[in-house]
């Protein structure tokens, strides 16, 4: 794609249904955000993606996750590597690049790892980079966990590793989803976040998947 898709006007709406977790495999890569810390399991984005997908009359198993709070894409690399997973899954999911950008660690690093991780998604979805989907780095800077820090520099600073992974998914042919522009319009709304203040209740996140639904159902095709 040749850039990631743009914020989708989404309504809130339960994933609940009967329809069973069934359908090409699934695999979320990332760190907090993709774990949903802090919110239940079931209102993970990627479990919220799954339920969606089958609700639209699709099929997409419940996801498979690697990911941890915390992690930064080198500490993902290397948790990918050790899993030893199978190259079966229809499906593989990225959003990781926050704990980079808080931790102060370089661009041009990061850039680096990202394309690596690219092709690791590739690969665990049976080398087709037309079966990835990547989410945009969350702006953090508008919780209420970033009180007192400089919020428009942690916002710069987010765009400027976005645009590397943007740049990275137009090389490789990887579809991506800008959420960022959602987690912005978070800001000031203390129900968006959970008790940490930090990562985002499951209603927000259920606002990603729905992003997301289209682009997953286009890739599925």
């Amino acid at each position: 794609m040749a850039a990631c898709a743009p914020k989708l006007p989404v309504a809130t709406v339960s994933i609940a249904s009967s329809v069973p977790a069934s359908g090409p495999a699934f695999l979320a890569l990332g760190d907090s955000y993709t774990i949903g810390e802090g919110a239940a399991a079931a209102d993970r984005w990627p479990v919220q993606l799954a339920g969606l997908v089958r609700r639209q009359g699709g099929a997409l198993a419940d996801p498979d996750i690697i990911a941890r709070t915390g992690w930064t894409t080198g500490q993902l690399q290397t948790a990918v590597r050790a899993a030893h997973r199978p190259a079966t899954y229809g499906l593989v999911s990225l959003l990781i690049g926050v704990n980079n950008q808080y931790r102060g660690l370089s661009q041009a690093a990061y850039r680096a790892k990202f394309r690596q991780l690219l092709a690791a998604a590739a690969r665990l979805a049976g080398g087709r980079f037309g079966r990835v989907v990547v989410l945009s780095i969350p702006d953090w800077g508008q919780a209420p966990f970033a009180e007192g820090r400089d919020r428009a520099q942690i916002g710069r600073e987010i765009d400027q590793f976005n645009a590397l992974a943007q740049d990275e998914c137009r090389r490789a042919g990887v579809a991506c989803v800008d959420i960022t522009p959602t987690t912005r319009a978070a800001a000031g709304d203390a129900s968006q976040f959970t008790a940490d203040g930090l990562h985002y209740t499951g209603p927000h996140l259920q606002g990603w998947a729905q992003q997301v639904l289209p682009v997953v159902q286009e890739l599925l095709k």
